[in-house]
């Protein structure tokens, strides 16, 4: 249900019925806010103040009990606020800390975070690490030229000359009836052993290169065996780079024809479905292999585009769309007599991952209607290209025209806006089987310096759909040297299962001849690209000296996250760069606008600003100071941030070199401490090289310790500043279970345990037993109470998390607690620093019965007060609790006490969950704000097929009609259906297959998605406040009022009579949604900057290769025959993939 916004004037509908009476008799001593003889019309929740409520409240005739009054209410809160901080203080142990810290001042040292100095020196040192993956780019590329420029092209050459590892040739032989088979292949593939590196996550083999060939490409065609020919003297060249940087991950050539050779050699990753993945059509090949490019795509959608020529037509579109990237704009257009968006889009948008479903899902819902009217589609296309008002790549400017045929060359259109500088390309698509003239259509390409394609069949679609960019990379080649520029890519999901990486590419140009004194050759060979992990980037980042709430960030020009702690996608699609923008990362607000605008121009900054953070488990925000210092990367297109918190600018360095202390200490995290100086959770970090890490913390204390009795802290196999902190912190941490815990009796003041968790990574938690109940995470740095308590100045409560699909809590064994948290603040000399932070864990059951008595008349520990017949009392939380709800609620809403007995099983829940008329009443009066954000790394269970029905979706099912009449027989589109036919035999259906699914690894299960998140926190109301939750004869009146030194509100309510007022309930769960509405986003774009360097002109460009088809009627007796062969299931030998460009390519 919609929640209903803050408005005033309106009252809950309810029945007309005597107002609950005070104690049985008498009427509601407040005037009916609808009545209008009491005034004006009532604010939804009537804040009454304390001088006017006073009088009604001990109005004449009031019977024994009455709504507590504000000051009584007020001294519940301060003997609330006592009995919190008298615990804390007791057990807490904070002062007690502070003095330990001093008392042993000799074992540390205080060393201080410099921000411009660390983020220069983190900047440094990624630049020096991606110059070396440069260094072995360039020996790559120049090699790849010499070698194929040293080739000679062989026309007989056959499969049994060309002896490689076929990366795909395991998972072939085990299909019985794979492609090989079927063909009766010849090619010698070796056969190769692996061994498992950790450093690839995978199996490999450092002395071969692998070859990967995409599923729609014959192996067997002269193109490809002479492409296999001459690529395999790369192999000792990506030796030799390993030789000199034992680091380089893997290193692939993608070649222009589709083939993919990388070191070192792995096995390819047998997909769920068939193989779709093709080099070419990787984010990091299309951006090596062109410039930026602002594309119109242009579909013609008149009468005579059958139903499969509309149904290619929309399969071309969207597979064109995948060849873009987020450094390139692009807009679809439909047009028949007039050219109109297919989508909201009215300009040129970002080719991003989220702009691109809108087109894809507005593309299937073009009709076939009226006649074409190739004037209006390039009129349009060409108005959008002119727009300067909009932000776009301003690089290639290109046209891609979609069309069954037509007569008209729209001459004039291009005289008045292309000619004679001709500075946007066409492309024309012939697409479908048909008798038209596609002269035209090659004219329109070849006098705009673009290319003409035919799409007869879906077989054709992908191939042709990506050659042009073939064409936009002649002037890349032509630049020659001006044009070998490293570029940098997004973060993308590696398709080999290292996980997320950028990758460096080059292009790779062809610099043959064809004779002496000829032109230069002016096409791409490919790109060569080197992998870098994004793991290997992060170990260059300081871990642990930032605390746990500063952080190293990085982004792209495009805004976008290369490095951040939020960067954590769920689940990841190949085919899809990994585009997470910083303000998403986190919350976006006008300073974090500017910091980004500062960063992607390249700029040096330091801001220091007040922002709003989400917790860790993201149920609760936090309004915090932040310093954020910024430098760009060198010769990158990166930038990197730091971002400290205040009480982050200090650290501390433990100075152990006593070994005698040292050993001392040790001795506290051996598990027979345990019993007498509490468990110990240590940290799972990288101590030393040689530790097994384990998920299981005692496992993981094992294997330390038993590291530790084989070297010293001081190995040089250790990281001495982690070893030596967390050894510091078990010995300090003892001292507090001395000085403090040990002669406490914890059950006198209701606690299940009592507890310290330091930055060294030490969680001590006292006593033993109470270790078993503990699910805090052992990594402090990654544990929400102890990130927020620094975050936080006063005690943090916690209550335990639950979802509201779960059952409620369990209170068996008392072992259900609340944590109260809070940080302990260090002054030494001017240096102020947070370096732990302690707490206890109150008995849940036993505190909601001392909270009732906290909230209460009782002057003694004794019993309650009893009011007689004849005084007047005032209710409170324990005598009166069938009438008076009294709660704490925590400042994100979550429920941490009540004096109802039934509520103590939805501790932890949020509170519209409980009481949805009183939150919604707290939330309009102003005691929490709602911030809502969306969540583009979520991972979402995959949607259940549209589409019932037994047969494939998207294919043409032709009518009655049709069969009858032999003009359709005789037409392109019986045989088009036929080849359908075919391919969905092969492929499964082109059309019903998943891209993701068909290309994603077999464990996929779940698909990326987007989900909006709801967090509340304290809004700006810090008063005592008393207010009718006004609806009629069902009104409640409730008091509420914040806890000093806490992050608890107090309220106090009466409870629900009738439940006629329920109003909308507030939701703080997460929820699916498709994001903000892509269509208004658009019309303010986020600033961007595309890459330094653009190639679209050269005037020594060859357009004559502007593609050749060839147009014939169809036979009626070579249709007929063709479509029995397939009737008895005897598929032709697939033929090579030969298009226009294969015999420039030959070497």
């Amino acid at each position: 249900m919609a929640v209903p916004a803050r408005t005033c004037g309106a009252s809950w509908p309810g029945p007309v019925r005597t107002a609950r009476p005070w104690a049985g008799r008498g009427p509601r001593p407040f005037p009916d806010p609808r009545d209008p003889a009491s005034g004006p019309a009532r604010p939804l929740l009537l804040l009454l103040p304390p001088l006017l409520l006073l009088p009604l409240l001990t109005a004449p005739g009031a019977s024994a009990y009455s709504f507590p009054q504000q000051h009584t209410m007020q001294h519940w809160a301060r003997r609330l606020e006592q009995e919190i901080d008298g615990v804390m203080r007791i057990f807490g142990g904070v002062q007690q800390l502070r003095e330990i810290y001093k008392d042993n001042r000799n074992l540390f040292e205080v060393q201080e975070n410099e921000p411009q100095k660390l983020v220069e020196k983190v900047a440094g040192d990624i630049e020096s690490l991606l110059d070396r993956k440069v260094q072995a780019l360039k020996r790559l590329a120049d090699a790849a030229e010499n070698f194929q420029k040293a080739h000679r092209w062989q026309d007989n050459i056959k499969e049994e000359d060309i002896i490689y590892y076929d990366a795909k040739a395991d998972a072939e032989l085990d299909d019985p009836e794979g492609e090989d088979m079927e063909r009766g292949s010849k090619t010698s593939t070796l056969r190769l052993d692996f061994m498992e590196d950790p450093n690839f996550k995978n199996k490999v083999n450092y002395s071969y290169t692998a070859v990967q060939i995409p599923t729609d490409i014959y192996k067997g065609s002269t193109v490809i065996l002479n492409e296999l020919n001459w690529t395999e003297a790369l192999e000792n060249v990506f030796i030799e780079n390993r030789r000199q940087d034992p680091t380089l991950l893997w290193q692939v050539f993608g070649s222009a024809t589709g083939v993919t050779r990388y070191y070192p050699a792995t096995p390819w990753r047998a997909p769920k479905k068939i193989d779709l993945y093709d080099v070419r059509r990787r984010p990091w090949y299309i951006q090596g292999a062109s410039s930026p490019k602002d594309m119109v795509i242009i579909v013609d959608v008149s009468g005579s585009v059958s139903g499969l020529t509309l149904k290619l037509m929309k399969t071309s579109v969207c597979e064109m769309l995948d060849t873009l990237s987020d450094d390139d704009y692009v807009n679809v257009a439909s047009f028949n007599e007039k050219a109109q968006p297919v989508s909201c889009f009215t300009h040129l948008v970002q080719a991003n991952v989220r702009n691109k479903k809108v087109f894809k899902e507005a593309v299937q819902g073009m009709v076939a209607k009226g006649t074409t009217g190739y004037k209006a589609g390039f009129e349009y296309a060409f108005d959008q290209l002119q727009n300067s008002n909009i932000t776009r790549a301003n690089c290639n400017k290109m046209i891609m025209m979609f069309t069954d045929g037509g007569e008209d060359r729209v001459q004039d259109v291009f005289e008045k806006y292309n000619w004679p500088n001709r500075t946007v390309r066409v492309f024309t698509f012939s697409v479908g089987q048909h008798n038209y003239d596609v002269t035209p259509l090659q004219w329109m390409a070849c006098t705009n310096k673009g290319y003409y394609f035919e799409i007869p069949s879906i077989g054709a679609i992908r191939i042709n759909t990506q050659e042009y960019l073939d064409v936009l990379g002649r002037p890349m080649v032509l630049a020659g040297k001006e044009a070998k520029q490293v570029q940098w890519t997004n973060v993308y999901e590696d398709a080999l299962g290292l996980g997320l990486v950028v990758t460096g590419t080059l292009p790779v140009f062809n610099l043959t001849q064809d004779g002496p004194g000829e032109k230069k050759n002016q096409l791409i060979l490919g790109v060569m690209g080197i992998d870098v992990a994004l793991n290997d980037i992060k170990r260059l980042t300081p871990n642990y000296t930032l605390g746990a709430n500063g952080y190293v960030f990085a982004i792209d020009l495009n805004g976008y996250v290369l490095l951040h702690p939020n960067l954590k996608p769920q689940t990841t699609n190949f085919r899809e760069p990994v585009t997470l923008d910083f303000l998403d990362a986190e919350l976006e607000d006008e300073n974090k606008e500017e910091i980004r605008r500062s960063m992607i121009d390249g700029n040096k900054g330091h801001k220091q600003i007040r922002t709003l953070v989400k917790s860790l488990d993201e149920r609760y925000i936090d309004e915090v100071i932040r310093n954020y210092t910024w430098v760009p990367i060198r010769s990158t297109n990166y930038s990197l941030g730091l971002v400290l918190p205040p009480y982050s600018t200090f650290y501390l360095q433990a100075n152990l070199s006593d070994q005698i202390l040292q050993v001392k200490y040790f001795e506290f995290l051996l598990p027979s401490s345990f019993e007498s100086e509490g468990h110990v959770f240590i940290a799972p970090r990288e101590y030393c090289k040689d530790l097994n890490v384990s998920d299981n913390n005692t496992e993981f204390l094992k294997n330390f310790i038993e590291l530790m009795e084989k070297v010293t802290p001081d190995s040089k196999q250790c990281n001495n500043f982690l070893l030596h902190n967390l050894i510091l912190d078990t010995g300090i941490t003892q001292q507090l279970v001395e000085r403090v815990w040990r002669d406490q009796d914890l059950n006198t003041y209701s606690l299940l345990a009592v507890f310290a968790a330091t930055d060294g990574g030490i969680t001590r938690v006292f006593p033993n037993k109470a270790a078993e109940d503990w699910t805090e995470n052992p990594e402090p740095f990654n544990a929400s109470f102890y990130r927020r308590s620094l975050d936080n100045h006063g005690y943090i409560f916690k209550p335990p998390h639950q979802d509201s699909l779960l059952r409620p809590l369990e209170l068996e064994n008392d072992t259900v607690g609340v944590l109260v948290s809070t940080a302990v603040e260090l002054s030494l000399g001017r240096r102020t620093l947070r370096p732990a932070v302690v707490g206890v864990k109150l008995d849940l059951e036993a505190w909601a019965e001392k909270f009732k008595v906290l909230a209460s008349n009782r002057t003694h520990q004794d019993q309650p007060q009893k009011c007689g017949p004849s005084s007047h009392c005032e209710m409170d939380c324990e005598v009166n609790n069938e009438d008076l709800l009294c709660v704490l609620i925590d400042d994100g809403g979550f429920l941490v006490l009540s004096n109802q007995n039934h509520q103590w099983d939805q501790v932890g829940r949020f509170f519209s969950e409980v009481d949805a008329n009183l939150m919604l009443a707290l939330y309009n009066n102003s005691f929490y704000t709602r911030k809502e954000s969306y969540d583009y790394q979520a991972a979402c269970a995959p949607q259940p097929p549209g589409n019932l029905g037994a047969a494939p979706r998207g294919v043409f099912v032709p009518t009655i009609a049709d069969f009858l009449n032999l003009a359709w027989w005789t037409s392109a589109a019986a045989w088009s259906l036929f080849q359908q036919l075919l391919y969905g035999l092969i492929y499964h259906s082109w059309f019903q297959a998943d891209p993701a699914e068909a290309e994603g690894s077999p464990e996929t299960r779940e698909s990326s998605c987007v989900v909006k998140q709801t967090q509340y926190y304290f809004g700006s109301v810090n008063a005592s406040y008393n207010a009718i939750i006004d609806c009629g004869n069902c009104s409640r009146l409730f008091h509420a009022q914040r806890l000093t030194n806490t992050n608890l509100l107090f309220v106090v309510a009466e409870k629900p009579l009738c439940s006629q007022c329920e109003a909308g309930r507030l939701l703080q769960k997460e929820t699916h949604s498709d994001g903000p509405e892509q269509c208004e986003l658009v019309q303010r774009p986020r600033y961007r900057r595309g890459p330094h360097i653009c190639f679209d002109y050269n005037a020594t460009e060859d357009t004559s290769d502007c593609g050749r088809g060839a147009s014939f009627p169809p036979s009626l007796g070579v249709l007929v025959s063709l479509q029995l062969l397939l009737l008895l299931g005897l598929p032709p030998r697939p033929q090579p993939q030969v298009h226009s460009f294969a015999a420039s390519r030959r070497l």
